[in-house]
């Protein structure tokens, strides 16, 4: 599954991930390999991100949108939290 995160600014990550979880308007969920086709709204909180390699990222962000289709994941993100 590939996955790629933007914001209006920069390019955030891009590359293949074996989960990515994510603060939907509804609440938090996690998106796996041959997850079903969804576009949703995110709201503030973390998106946690386990790369194929078993990697863990964490970005705080304040809000944006997630869309999957057929394995590919878009990540829109208004802008980060900074620490």
């Amino acid at each position: 599954m590939n996955l790629l995160a933007l914001t209006p600014e920069k390019q955030i990550f891009s590359g293949e991930i074996k989960s990515v979880k994510v603060p939907g308007a509804g609440g938090q969920f996690e998106i796996l390999k041959d997850h079903a086709p969804i576009v949703a709204a995110l709201s503030e909180g973390e998106v946690r991100i386990i790369s194929a390699d078993g990697t863990k990222t964490t970005l705080k962000i304040h809000k944006g949108f997630v869309e999957v289709l057929n394995n590919e994941v878009s990540l829109l993100i208004q802008n980060l939290i900074e620490d």
